[in-house]
C-alpha cells in the first residue's frame, strides 16, 4: 500500500531530484513553456505553483525564500516582476500541462507544460477567417490606376562592333 507517499522518485536520488525541478522551474518562468515527460510535468507543477504563489506576495521575505529555491536572481526578478502579476486575481491552476505523443528514442510520454495565459507565438499567419476578411476588405476597395513616368534616355546609345564568333575545329 501507498498511504503517505506523496511524490515520484523519477529514478534520481532527493538532492538529484531537487535540483532537477529547480532548474526546471527556472526554464519554465524563463520560457514559460517547456517540454519534458509527463512524470516529471506532473511532479514540476505543484512545485512552480507554489513559487508563483510566493511571488504574489511581494515582499522581502517571499523574495528571499524564492532565492533559496531558485538561486538565480534574473529568474526571481522575472517571476515578481511579470508572472506572479499576471496571477494576482486567480486563486491557483497557474499551469497546464499538454500531453504529447511518445518520445522518437524511447517511447517515452512527452507533454508541454506552460502557464495557461501563454500564447503560442509560433506562426505568425493570421487565423483563416481574418484571412477572408481581409481579402473581402481589399476587394471593397476602388483601385485607382498609378501613372508612372517613364524618362526617355538623352542620347541613344552607340552601337558596339558585333564580335567574331571563335569555334573550334574538330581534331580527327
Amino acid at each position: 500500500m501507498r498511504h503517505r507517499v506523496a511524490h515520484r522518485k523519477l529514478g534520481r536520488t532527493s538532492e538529484h531530484r531537487l535540483s532537477l525541478l529547480r532548474n526546471m522551474a527556472a526554464s519554465l518562468i524563463t520560457h514559460e513553456r517547456i517540454r519534458t515527460t509527463v512524470a516529471k510535468a506532473k511532479e514540476l507543477r505543484p512545485f512552480v505553483e507554489k513559487l508563483v504563489t510566493l511571488g504574489k506576495r511581494d515582499s522581502l521575505h517571499a523574495r528571499r525564500r524564492a532565492l533559496s529555491i531558485l538561486a538565480n536572481k534574473t529568474v526571481v526578478r522575472r517571476l515578481f516582476s511579470d508572472v506572479s502579476p499576471r496571477f494576482s486575481e486567480r486563486p491557483g491552476g497557474y499551469t497546464r500541462i499538454l500531453k504529447l505523443g511518445p518520445r522518437q528514442g524511447d517511447g517515452a510520454p512527452m507533454a508541454f507544460i506552460e502557464f495557461v495565459d501563454y500564447n503560442f507565438k509560433g506562426s505568425e499567419a493570421p487565423a483563416p477567417a481574418a484571412k477572408a476578411k481581409a481579402k473581402s476588405e481589399k476587394e471593397d476597395e476602388p483601385v485607382e490606376p498609378v501613372e508612372e513616368e517613364v524618362e526617355e534616355p538623352a542620347e541613344p546609345e552607340a552601337k558596339k562592333p558585333a564580335e567574331k564568333k571563335t569555334t573550334k575545329k574538330k581534331s580527327s
